[in-house]
C-alpha cells in the first residue's frame, strides 16, 4: 500500500512555478505590514514540464533529518553572484494552455469555513486552525498571506474540533507548486527530496488514529521532480466496511512555480476532484467524510504553502432558489483579491447561470455584487459596482444578450449575516443575481 508521503511530494512541486519569485517571497516571510499585501497582486508565470512519477509512487523516499536541510531563513543569504545570477535567469519551459470552460465543480451554497488569512498577524499560528502535530504560522509568500505548515497536520478550529463535514459538502483550497530546479539550485544544496509533497485528508467518524486508514478520502500529489507527467493519487473508504479502494491521475503540463487550485465536492456517497481545470478522480461510493487535514510530507523544509481554504454545505438547484425566492445568492463566483478579477475556477457557476438564461429567454437578471464590513465604503462600493460589471460581461461573452443584464455594486449595506464573526463576514461576501 502506498503511503502518503507520495502526496505530499507532488504538493511541494506545486510550489515552484514562480522561480523567479521564488527568493523575493522567502525574504518576505518576516514582514509585519500585512495590510498592503491584500493590495498586491500575485504574477504567475506559469511553465509546463512531464514526467511519470511511477519510480515515486512504487518506492520509498529516503526522509532527511532535519540537520540536512537550512531553515528557511536561510533564504536570506543567498546573495552571492551565483544565486543572483540564478535568481534573475528565466525558467527555460513552456507555458501551458489551460482551458477552464468544461469546469463543472460549482461550491456549496453555505459557507461554514473560509480562511484567507487576512487580518492575521504573521509569525502567528493561523487563528482558525488547530494542530494535530507540529507547528504552522501565517507568513507573506509571494504577495500575500499564506499558512506555512512546518512538520504539522493542521485542522480547521470548530467548536466541536472535529465533525463539521457533512454528506453534501464542498472543499476548495489554493498550493504552491515549486520547480524542483530553481529550489534544489538555490535553496538546499542540489537536495530536492520531500519538495512538493502535499497530503488532503477527508476524516472518517470523529477521530483521528491512522489517517491513511481511516480517512474517507486520503490524496496524494507527487510532483517531486520536474516530470512529463505528474501523479496524483487518491485512496478512500467504502461506506460500513473496511474495504479501502485507489487510484490514480497523471497530470499533465503541471505549472511550476505558481499557486493551483484544488476542489474537492461529495454528494450522499460520491467524490469528485478537481486540479486546476482537470477532474482527477470520480470516486461513486464511499464513506460520508467528516473532517479536514493538511499535512506536507517533508515539512521540515518550510516549503508548503496554502491559502484561500473554504469549506461549504448543501446544493440547492440554482433553478430552485430563483423559483422560491426571486433570486439567486451563490459564493462559487471568486475574485482576486482586491480586485474585479473573476477566478477561473468560477467558471462552473457562471455556466449554470449562462444555461439558466438560455433555457428560458425570458430572464432578466440585476447582478449585485456584496461585501463584508472590511475596508471603507468608499472602496467597497467602486469594487462590488467593478465585479457586478466583470460578471455581466463574462455572461455577455457567453451569449447573453446585454440588455437581459445590469449591474449594481452594493457595497458593504445590505448584509445578511453578522459582519463580527469569520462566518458572518463569508456569508456577506457574495454575489445575487436578481429577477428584474
Amino acid at each position: 500500500m502506498r503511503t502518503f508521503k507520495t502526496l505530499s511530494i507532488l504538493v511541494m512541486a506545486l510550489c515552484m512555478a514562480q522561480g523567479v519569485n521564488a527568493q523575493s517571497v522567502l525574504k518576505g516571510l518576516g514582514k509585519k505590514a500585512l495590510e498592503k499585501v491584500q493590495e498586491k497582486t500575485e504574477k504567475k508565470a506559469l511553465e509546463t514540464v512531464d514526467k511519470t512519477t511511477d519510480d515515486l509512487l512504487n518506492g520509498k523516499l529516503p526522509i532527511k533529518k532535519k540537520g540536512d536541510k537550512p531553515e528557511i531563513e536561510s533564504a536570506e543569504k543567498t546573495d552571492t553572484p551565483e544565486a543572483e545570477a540564478a535568481e534573475k535567469k528565466p525558467a527555460e519551459t513552456k507555458q501551458a494552455n489551460v482551458n477552464w470552460n468544461n469546469y463543472d465543480f460549482v461550491s456549496g451554497d453555505v459557507i461554514i469555513f473560509e480562511d484567507t488569512q487576512a487580518g492575521e498577524k504573521l509569525g502567528e499560528f493561523p487563528s482558525m486552525w488547530d494542530t494535530f502535530s507540529g507547528a504552522a504560522e501565517v507568513v507573506e509568500f509571494d504577495g500575500q498571506p499564506a499558512i506555512n505548515t512546518q512538520d504539522a497536520r493542521i485542522t480547521p478550529l470548530f467548536a466541536d474540533n472535529k465533525v463539521y463535514l457533512t454528506d453534501e459538502c464542498t472543499v476548495e483550497f489554493d498550493i504552491y507548486i515549486w520547480n524542483e530546479d530553481t529550489y534544489v539550485k538555490q535553496y538546499n544544496n542540489g537536495d530536492g527530496i520531500g519538495l512538493n509533497g502535499y497530503e488532503i485528508f477527508l476524516g472518517y467518524q470523529d477521530q483521528i488514529q491512522d489517517l491513511d486508514g481511516d480517512a474517507s478520502l486520503a490524496l496524494y500529489m507527487d510532483a517531486a521532480s520536474n516530470a512529463e507527467n505528474a501523479g496524483f493519487v487518491y485512496k478512500w473508504k467504502v461506506p460500513n466496511g473496511d474495504d479501502r479502494r485507489d487510484g490514480q491521475y497523471e497530470i499533465k503540463g503541471i505549472q511550476r512555480n505558481a499557486w493551483h487550485h484544488v476542489a474537492i465536492s461529495f454528494n450522499k456517497r460520491a467524490y469528485k476532484v478537481y486540479f486546476d481545470n482537470q477532474r482527477v478522480a470520480n470516486i461513486p461510493n464511499a464513506a460520508v467524510p467528516t473532517f479536514l487535514v493538511f499535512k506536507g510530507a517533508f515539512d521540515y523544509q518550510r516549503m508548503y504553502f496554502w491559502r484561500n481554504i473554504r469549506i461549504a454545505k448543501g446544493a440547492v438547484p440554482l433553478a430552485d432558489r430563483l423559483q422560491s425566492q426571486g433570486k439567486i445568492i451563490t459564493y462559487a463566483i471568486t475574485f482576486d483579491t482586491g480586485k474585479a478579477t473573476i477566478k477561473p475556477e468560477s467558471t462552473g457557476e457562471i455556466n449554470r447561470i449562462t444555461k439558466i438564461m438560455t433555457d428560458d429567454a425570458t430572464i432578466k437578471f440585476e447582478v449585485q455584487g456584496h461585501c463584508d464590513n472590511t475596508g471603507t465604503d468608499a472602496l467597497n462600493d467602486k469594487l462590488s459596482q467593478q465585479r457586478a460589471e466583470a460578471i455581466v460581461a463574462a455572461l455577455v461573452a457567453n451569449g447573453i444578450s446585454a440588455d437581459r443584464l445590469s449591474a449594481a455594486g452594493k457595497g458593504s449595506k445590505q448584509p445578511i449575516a453578522d459582519n463580527a464573526t469569520d462566518e458572518g463576514r463569508a456569508k456577506n461576501r457574495r454575489v445575487e443575481f436578481v429577477k428584474k
